[in-house]
């Protein structure tokens, strides 16, 4: 017993995952048990070592600390001490390697599970158990690739959360993906402003989403245009589940998307479209014309910077094309602002004139809800027409021998389902909007009745939004005369022509569609 008592022990614990540490006891559970375990054999217990990663592997940070520090005590003779055989591994070459590095150290193996031998029917049972449990761990890994593969295919996802939705109680068992508010919103607006052009570039994105306080970044507050990239080709977004390298085509998803299958493919295509310019990312909120207003000598964007004087710092807009002859002429940013915001002003068009334009919209959208009906028939007939083409490609895989033709078809199977959600999401959207009239439009009357109002935003990026919407083209801006004439967006340059009409217009019911100027101003000039 004496000799006993001498004995100096170490444990060593291992669990499967650094989430088993948080959410079960599984480390504390296999220390108190060896801890037992030296009290009974009258050990000291001098060092503990634990890991949180998978035993199929040899290498790992508690056990190559063990390691060292045995070969720097070996004259103790330490007892490692494991709770069970399938602490130290879950594979039989990264036992045997682990026993004969343990072994080399002088230390001796123990456990209250099994006892250690020499001999060589101790030895048998040992590596019979160590096949076992290598033989568990693979059996386990496949149930639960099988169970993974299962959901997906029903429609879940079963990996990490993207950002805008996290994980929740499904109501058939299990998880699912929730949205997770406010960041879902923010991306849902995101991806939104990008497919219909309110954000021009990724840079664009990526300076929203910085932003935004509830989008995680770095901590200089930073978001990579990696993880915008990210975000724009996710198709869980829009509801769909695919996983190609599991041979899972795309399927509707059982969570909610944040978009349409539509706003997605329009994303995908704008993505996919020839580069253009990046947006310039020193546009901030101090030069809101920054690239947008141009100098009227050489028709080059303008810049703009901080000078700075005596009594402060002071803004400027200014050319630095070289052989303009206003070449870094300085103009105060207080000058052209000004202009330009007396110039946005002046384009509130008169009551009556955006009265017709909200008369327009709700006969066009009440046309468009009696064509739905008509839609939805088609709609069911292409669906039907494709279901067909996949049953008969399915058959044609099952008979086919070629690697190659059965790629091909997969393909082609691939395209059909992916155009079938698109459909399906269009079928859904034919019986009734999903919003009304008057909510659905409000944005857009709002701003066309005054775009100051949306100019006049603290936000930088409603700002942008206004210019594009207004002006299709670059502001010409000289120095001595102000601003030339602008190019206007169709729906002001239409209102400019009818405010200029001395005849009083009448509220017209049941308008046609406008097809040009003139033909409007035929039909108000006939009122």
């Amino acid at each position: 017993m004496n000799e006993a008592q001498q004995k100096k022990a170490v444990i060593y614990a291992r669990v499967s995952s650094a989430q088993q540490t948080t959410r079960t006891d599984g480390l504390s559970s296999q220390e108190q048990r060896c801890r037992l375990y030296c009290e009974h054999k009258g050990y000291e217990v001098v060092e503990i070592f634990k890991d949180d990663m998978s035993g199929s592997v040899a290498k790992r940070p508690g056990m190559d600390a063990m390691l060292s520090y045995l070969r720097k005590t070996r004259k103790h003779s330490h007892v490692v001490v494991i709770d069970d055989i399938s602490r130290l591994a879950r594979g039989i070459e990264a036992h045997i390697q682990l026993r004969a590095e343990i072994g080399s150290t002088g230390a001796s193996l123990e456990s209250p599970s099994i006892e250690f031998g020499e001999d060589s029917d101790s030895k048998l049972v040992e590596n019979l158990l160590a096949c076992v449990s290598q033989h568990a761990r693979q059996k386990n890994a496949e149930q639960t690739l099988n169970r993974m593969t299962a959901r997906v295919e029903r429609g879940f996802w079963v990996f990490q959360a993207p950002w805008g939705y996290r994980y929740g109680p499904c109501p058939s068992g299990g998880k699912m993906l929730h949205r997770h508010e406010p960041l879902a919103s923010i991306i849902k607006d995101a991806l939104e402003g990008f497919a219909h052009g309110r954000f021009a570039s990724q840079a664009e994105v990526m300076r929203y989403f910085e932003a935004q306080a509830p989008v995680p970044k770095a901590k200089d507050g930073s978001i990579s245009i990696e993880r915008v990239h990210q975000i724009l080709t996710q198709p869980l977004y829009a509801g769909i589940v695919i996983l190609p390298n599991w041979n899972i085509t795309p399927r509707i998803g059982q969570h909610e998307p944040l978009v349409s299958v539509e706003t997605y493919n329009a994303i995908q295509e704008k993505l996919n479209e020839k580069p253009r310019a990046p947006a310039r990312v020193d546009i901030n909120e101090s030069f809101p014309l920054r690239g947008f207003v141009c100098c009227a000598s050489c028709d080059q964007p303008m810049t703009a910077n901080w000078s700075k004087g005596k009594n402060g710092h002071f803004a400027y807009y200014l050319c630095r094309h070289k052989g303009c002859p206003d070449y870094a002429k300085s103009i105060p940013r207080a000058k052209i602002e000004e202009a330009f915001e007396a110039m946005l002003k002046s384009l509130t068009p008169a009551r009556q004139l955006v009265e017709l334009a909200t008369q327009t919209f709700r006969d066009l959208w009440d046309r468009q809800i009696l064509k739905a009906g008509e839609a939805k028939k088609s709609i069911a007939e292409e669906i039907s027409s494709i279901e067909r083409k996949v049953a008969q490609l399915l058959d044609r895989i099952v008979e086919a021998e070629s690697d190659a033709v059965i790629q091909a078809y997969e393909r082609r199977v691939a395209e059909l389902e992916g155009r079938k959600l698109l459909l399906r999401e269009q079928l859904a959207g034919c019986d009734k909007p999903i919003k009304e009239f008057d909510e659905s439009f409000r944005t857009a009357l709002q701003f066309l009745a005054s775009p100051w109002n949306l100019w006049k935003s603290d936000k930088l990026t409603e700002k942008r939004i206004a210019l594009k919407l207004t002006f299709p083209s670059q502001l010409a801006y000289d120095r001595k005369t102000g601003f030339r004439t602008p190019i206007l967006a169709l729906p002001f340059n239409m209102l400019g022509d009818f405010s200029m009409l001395e005849k009083e217009m009448a509220r017209p019911r049941g308008v046609e569609p406008l097809a040009s100027r003139l033909e409007v101003s035929r039909s108000i000039q006939l009122s």
